[in-house]
């Protein structure tokens, strides 16, 4: 076998792995998980030892920048004095293929003893790990998906994606939104991009290729062509947004009406009511709104549908949102 067959063949274990684990799942134990992180009024609690622990802090910081407060207890350290960590109000979540690990078990009747829920992630649902759990989430996996049977390759990443899916589901369940997850992240890039908003960005002033829909279509390709933003924007005597007319519509309606085009008026050509935007609306939404409906070009109204800009996809491209 080539080195690519290798790669490819270890990949697709590893995608075989997830998808065992999806079908596996009992439904009940499931709901009894979600059922207790939706309604903790604490802190979920990650643990774990060995790459699981590796797994597990991973969990937990997807969980903290998606909505939900999490921290990650290293079982080790667990035992010599970081159990003050935890509270009566917090669950706790962890993780092991094995379901054995002595460091792990040895935290488990602190955690019982203050009456903490305690959720298992394990590729054992007969472990002691398992028998003392309140919702055991199966991650079992064939051995022959594992280097020489045992090395924690598809096993950690059936229990990453089974993490990163109950953050998920908790993220949908708050209604956690793109701007809130961009106040999570204030530095860097990704906070540099998400706290972008329309009006950084989109073309105003005399930059708006804008038309009236009594107007002949003469009129429009000249308005069209002369701001170079590949559209027109179209509204009625009170300057409200009714319409556009794109390179797109141009061409189809090119082919329809023929020798005849030019004659026409422009809301006789125009697609009406089109997608639009807002001035405070978030870049990002704004890219995700026109990447659904295929569009490269987002006309900017007010809370009244008066055109206040144009967004067009490349604005986006270079602003680095894309």
């Amino acid at each position: 076998m080539s080195t690519l067959d290798l790669i490819r063949e270890e990949l697709n274990h590893e995608a075989e792995a997830i998808k065992k684990v999806a079908e596996q799942l009992n439904p009940e134990e499931v709901d009894k998980a979600f059922n207790l992180l939706r309604n903790c009024k604490g802190k979920v609690v990650l643990t774990g030892i060995g790459k699981s622990g590796i797994i597990a802090r991973k969990i937990s910081a997807t969980l903290a920048s998606t909505g939900t407060t999490s921290i990650f207890l290293h079982a080790a350290e667990g035992v010599h004095g970081d159990l003050g960590m935890l509270q009566p109000d917090d669950v706790v979540i962890a993780v092991s293929n094995s379901g054995n690990t002595q460091e792990l078990l040895s935290i488990i009747p602190y955690i019982k003893y203050i009456g903490i829920p305690l959720i298992a992630i394990t590729g054992n649902p007969h472990s002691p790990l398992a028998e003392t759990a309140d919702a055991v989430l199966d991650c079992s996996i064939p051995p022959e998906y594992e280097a020489l049977g045992m090395v924690p390759t598809s096993s950690t990443t059936a229990e990453l994606a089974l993490g990163d899916a109950l953050a998920i589901l908790l993220l949908k369940d708050k209604g956690f939104s793109l701007e809130d997850f961009a106040r999570f992240h204030p530095g860097g890039n990704i906070g540099r991009k998400l706290l972008i908003k329309v009006d950084e960005l989109m073309h105003t002033g005399d930059e708006l290729p804008l038309i009236g829909e009594e107007a002949a279509m003469s009129d429009a390709i000249l308005e069209m062509t002369s701001k170079k933003l590949g559209c027109v924007a179209v509204v009625d005597k009170d300057k409200h947004l009714t319409g556009i007319i794109t390179d797109g519509d141009l061409r189809r309606q090119i082919q329809q009406k023929q020798d005849n085009l030019l004659q026409h008026k422009v809301k006789e050509c125009m697609t009406p009511n089109p997608k639009c935007g807002y001035p405070d609306q978030l870049a990002a939404e704004a890219l995700k709104l026109m990447e659904d409906h295929k569009i490269t070009m987002l006309p900017i109204v007010d809370n009244t549908n008066s055109l206040v800009g144009m967004l067009h996809m490349h604005d986006l491209i270079e602003a680095g949102i894309l």
